[in-house]
């Protein structure tokens, strides 16, 4: 293995402890805060930091053209608020290993999306990866009417919600011919999220009234602003850059695996075995829609 390759392979294992770990500081910081002001917090300090980044780090960082500002729209309304608004309320009552299992099918959700919106065609295994994809969701819902309006499956069914938003905001963005670099226009439409998140937090009625700037509080903010957020998004772009999205993509099984592991040892969480067998289920279908990819990375690891 080239010492790129092993460049790579460390920035895809890194990205996937980021983001797993965003999963426990996203519950941590549930305990004492409301969902969509969290989410506010998230890209009040997270965009900032990453704009600066952009500033110093690109020539044209600023949208300038019609397409730059529709894209920049479209990411902050669907990647960035509906989405991460969705996320929060969904980790109040399920385990951050659920959610990050839910919050997988993005891969599985993204195809689909360009089938209905793109006319990007899918083969009968493509179609079939989808469908056991949606047999896993089953599996870890267990839906019911006794269970169909409990707090588990509705916080489920908020961070499913999550997943087919954040597929839907990539198929849409995928269509706008934007000219402004990738990490430029994500900064952005992190600034204009956050507006959008406080106004939805407003509008709910969310309060943080008496609530105090604890250390667990402050931590919670910061590990999921700044590693998993401002770190994490750049290390994401890069792997684009350098392995392409559908094998970038795929940290989202490593994901899971880093949400369960700390989630069992900083908050006690427990993975009951509808979320492993739930899990199995999705990787399953991923690698069924992804078998190209999948077969050349055997290939690549076996050489």
């Amino acid at each position: 293995m080239s010492l790129g390759r092993y460049r790579n392979a460390g920035l895809f294992v890194l990205l996937g402890v980021l983001f797993g770990s965003s999963f426990v500081a996203i519950k941590a910081g549930l305990d004492a805060l409301p969902p969509v002001f969290f989410a506010a917090l998230r890209f009040d300090v997270a965009a900032p930091l990453l704009l600066v980044y952009a500033a110093v780090r690109y020539d044209d960082w600023v949208p300038r053209t019609r397409p730059d500002v529709a894209s920049l729209v479209v990411g902050a309304v669907t990647i960035v608020a509906a989405n991460n608004g969705l996320l929060f309320l969904g980790q109040r009552t399920i385990t951050p290993a659920a959610a990050s299992v839910m919050y997988g099918l993005n891969p599985l959700l993204s195809p689909a999306f360009a089938f209905l919106l793109l006319g990007q065609r899918l083969d009968v295994r493509g179609i079939v990866g989808i469908l056991l994809g949606l047999v896993g969701v089953v599996v870890i819902v267990q839906p019911s009417p006794e269970t169909i309006t409990s707090g588990s499956t509705v916080g489920q069914l908020y961070v499913l919600a999550a997943a087919a938003v954040i597929a839907l905001g990539s198929v849409l963005t995928r269509r706008i011919e934007a000219t402004i670099e990738s990490i430029p226009m994500t900064a952005w439409a992190m600034a204009l999220g956050a507006v959008l998140l406080h106004a939805w937090s407003l509008a709910i009625g969310e309060s943080v009234a008496g609530t105090a700037p604890t250390p667990t509080i402050v931590a919670a903010i910061l590990v999921v602003a700044i590693p998993s957020t401002a770190a994490a998004y750049p290390i994401y772009f890069t792997l684009i850059r350098r392995i392409g999205p559908v094998r970038t993509n795929l940290v989202a099984y490593v994901v899971p695996i880093v949400a369960a592991l700390t989630g069992w040892l900083l908050l006690g969480e427990p993975v009951t075995p509808a979320t492993a067998v739930g899990f199995c289920i999705v990787v399953a279908g991923v690698a069924l829609l992804e078998r190209r990819v999948v077969a050349a990375e055997l290939a690549r690891l076996s050489s």
